[in-house]
Order: structure tokens, then sequence, then C-alpha cells
């Protein structure tokens, strides 16, 4: 199962099962859009600081919430898969697009980025807007 997230807001979309599209969890029967992300900027720092544990330029983060330690990475993915993109309504081209001219710019001025500011290129870029 995966459930698509704002990443502007922490706020989840669809979910997907099976590559449909789903709107309930399918053991609890909880509705899995609309909900609100506990620390949601704390999941965004901890996959931001990934880049540097991996040295990919774009990368899929699995997490997980955890009620006593907070969110958990459970895998990083080089090449995320079709359930995501079908959760986030939207296809990786334009994403992969963005990050490798971001990436680019940034080896043309001879600097990296902190974690915070890949997680304020990200937010800017990729929140959904409501209602578009």
């Amino acid at each position: 199962m995966a459930v698509g997230v704002d990443l502007a807001t922490g706020v989840t979309l669809q979910g997907t099962w099976l590559n449909n599209i789903i709107s309930k969890h399918p053991d609890t029967t909880h509705s899995v859009d609309g909900v609100q992300l506990p620390n949601w900027d704390g999941f965004m720092k901890l996959a931001a600081e990934c880049y540097e544990l991996c040295g990919l330029g774009y990368i899929g983060v699995d997490m997980v919430l955890d009620q006593d330690k907070g969110p958990l990475i459970l895998e990083l993915n080089a090449r995320p898969g079709l359930n995501i993109q079908i959760a986030n309504d939207s296809g990786l081209t334009h994403r992969t697009q963005a990050v490798e001219a971001r990436l680019e710019q940034l080896a043309l001025e001879g600097r990296q980025e902190s974690a915070q500011e890949r997680v304020n290129f990200v937010q800017d870029l990729f929140g959904h807007v409501p209602g578009v």
C-alpha cells in the first residue's frame, strides 16, 4: 500500500493498493486521504538528509511514523515505483527533470545545498495546491 502526501503540507492525498486507487486502508477501513501527518518537518528533513547517504540525485524514501520514535526510514529507492506515482496523482518525469536541472545549476555555482534548502526546494516546487 502507498499513500500520496502533499510535500508542502504533510496532508495525505489518496492511497493505492495493487496499483488501484483506494480511499480506505484495506485492513482498518480508516480513510487514507486528508490526514495531517504529525511532525511533517521531521519527515522532510530526514528524507532530505538521505541524499548524503546514497549519493543519488533523486531518491524515493519510504518512511513510517513510530508512536515513540517519530519518523523512521524503511528503505531508499533509486527508482520509485508506480504505486507512489498513482498515489500522488503525479508522474516522476517533471520531478526528475527539475531535480537534475537544480543539481546542474548547483554544480555550476560550485556549491551544495543543505538538507533544509533541499526541503524548501521540493516543497516549493512539488507541493500540491488545493483546487487546481
